[in-house]
């Protein structure tokens, strides 16, 4: 069956292009394209798509606002979304993350790692640019102002912080089951039970989290 996904970029030769790439999959479908954030909220709201791919820099209503009105924290029923931008560090990422989006991507990630990301976020995971997960985490961690970070409702296991370490430097499961010698499903289940301690809906939270915190400088 395949993953139904709505595209959403002001500038309709991208939005062509990633069109292009997407359906050029055997099993993703773009079900609808919009030109501005606006129109991608209503068209995702009729067409309830598995995943929304959705620029964060669009006229009207932009990327952040599109992603919190389809996946914020007051959503009752929120849907999957993947942002995308030109820029690896820019403003508006971390406030895109915060409001419910399940990934990041840059323009030029190519059609592999796009198709990957659309997947991830269509089974419920989280995929954030390799290239730029650690950077960007750390670099919005350091220089964005906001309250003490949420403590976890019960202290975390060794092991867990060894995971949540591990989701922060962005490694996928496979990685941290090998890095640790444990197995996939015992990382499912770490990774299961983090997001009930910290109170935080995706591993994209989680790594905020252990940045916010200090985690990852804490063990270098």
């Amino acid at each position: 069956m395949s993953v139904r996904v709505l595209v959403a970029d002001d500038q309709e030769i991208v939005r062509t292009g990633l069109t292009m790439i997407l359906n050029a999959q055997p099993d993703i479908e773009v079900v609808g394209e919009a030109s501005d954030g606006r129109r991608a909220v209503e068209l995702a709201q009729r067409l309830r798509p598995d995943v929304c791919l959705l620029d964060i820099r669009m006229p009207g209503m932009d990327g952040i606002e599109a992603t919190r009105a389809l996946a914020g924290p007051s959503v009752a029923d929120p849907l999957a979304v993947v942002v995308i931008t030109t820029f690896d560090l820019d403003d508006y990422v971390y406030s895109a993350l915060r409001a419910g989006a399940r990934g990041f991507l840059l323009k030029e990630a190519g059609p592999a790692l796009l198709a990957q990301a659309v997947h991830a976020a269509a089974k419920g995971d989280a995929l954030i640019a390799p290239s730029v997960t650690t950077r960007l985490l750390k670099a919005f961690a350091d220089t964005v102002p906001a309250a003490p970070p949420k403590q976890p409702i019960e202290a975390l296991t060794d092991r867990e912080e060894q995971v949540l370490v591990a989701v922060a430097r962005g490694r996928t499961n496979k990685e941290i089951a090998d890095e640790l010698f444990i197995t996939l499903s015992t990382v499912k289940s770490h990774i299961t039970s983090l997001m009930t301690k910290l109170g935080v809906r995706n591993r994209v939270e989680i790594a905020m989290w252990a940045y916010e915190t200090n985690r990852t400088r804490a063990r270098g």
